[in-house]
């Protein structure tokens, strides 16, 4: 996962925008329309009124942050992230450097009791708390994308959430720590324009289908947003929001609308401050094996097939082989 460059060829825009926040307990319709814009536009948005429990996200957060507190040699034996176990800054396969630490865990509920024994003093309370997140914002994922398909005009509303309900999904779940990075820079970060020099996650798109996020109140996502006249995006930075969750659009989702939502680019810094940000990262994935191609609907002689069918192996080995930063839905453009 590539690193944003310190000294960029060109200055790095950072602007405030209003990024949406939806109330998923407002008027359905209302919901949807807000829902579909969103992806259209940014790709991103925020929920509110999810229906995950306050209790089931402090269990989590508690379990997260009591790892990320032990000892180094403590935390190693949960390793090395092959690619499920514990890492710290390099990331993925190819070189790719950032300064987080984190756990990567895949979403099987046997798979995470066996390997809460190396990582929990208490692994019973850990595999607990981490299986009932994962089935919480599963179900959110599963919601949103129904809303996501009903809007769409899409005949099967299941169509993008059946696969993600599948029992051989591949959907994986990440936690991870940014330590503070401690400065005597005098601008404590009120200019919007200023942010700090380190990186922590590099700029990306996620490949799966959709990414359901929560992190504590420490500041460091940021999302790409429009394109200026000289062709560079535009950093938008997301401010922690107490009880929202961070959903945004993966390639396969891309894809699988035929382009109509758009997957976005994003990155996490690490602002110079005394308290670490921990985020919850759940990346909704197919099974290995199916056909990912858009439904009939979303395919018009106006609005031709702009990839062609693969399988989410296919497209999970593209992206392995790659770094974080490089595109990869080009490589499966239809001819």
């Amino acid at each position: 996962m590539v690193v944003a460059s310190l000294s960029p060829t060109h200055p790095e825009k950072v602007q405030l925008i209003e990024l949406p926040i939806i109330d998923l307990s407002a008027e359905r319709s209302k919901v949807i329309n807000l829902v579909i814009k969103a992806c259209e536009e940014y790709g991103f948005f925020e929920v509110i009124n999810h229906g995950v429990s306050n209790d089931i996200i402090t269990r989590m957060e508690e379990q997260g942050l009591g790892f990320f507190a032990k000892p180094l040699g403590d935390k190693q034996k949960a390793g090395p992230a092959t690619p499920f176990g514990y890492g710290c800054k390099n990331i993925g396969f190819n070189g790719d450097v950032g300064e987080v630490e984190y756990l990567m865990l895949g979403t099987n509920f046997l798979s995470i009791v066996e390997r809460s024994y190396a990582i929990s003093n208490d692994p019973k309370m850990f595999s607990s708390a981490v299986n009932g997140y994962i089935e919480a914002v599963t179900g959110l994922a599963c919601e949103i994308l129904e809303l996501m398909a009903e809007g769409l005009g899409v005949q099967d509303s299941s169509v993008f959430s059946k696969m993600i309900k599948d029992v051989d999904n591949d959907s994986i779940f990440r936690l991870n720590h940014y330590p503070p990075i401690l400065s005597n820079n005098n601008n404590n970060n009120k200019d919007p324009s200023f942010h700090a020099n380190k990186v922590g996650f590099g700029e990306h798109t996620d490949p799966q289908i959709l990414t359901i996020l929560k992190s504590n109140d420490v500041g460091g996502l940021q999302v790409k947003s429009q394109v200026d006249d000289e062709d560079h995006g535009v950093w938008v930075p997301v401010p922690p929001h107490p009880t929202a969750f961070c959903v945004n659009v993966g390639d396969v989702l891309q894809a699988m609308t035929n382009g109509r939502f758009m997957s976005v680019r994003h990155r996490a810094m690490v602002t110079n401050t005394s308290k670490s940000r921990m985020s919850m990262a759940y990346f909704g994935a197919p099974p290995l094996h199916t056909c990912l191609t858009p439904p009939i609907e979303l395919v018009t002689p106006h609005k031709p097939l702009l990839y062609r069918p693969f399988t989410w192996d296919e497209y999970k080995k593209a992206s392995h082989s790659l770094r974080l930063g490089d595109s990869r839905l080009h490589l499966f453009k239809a001819t």
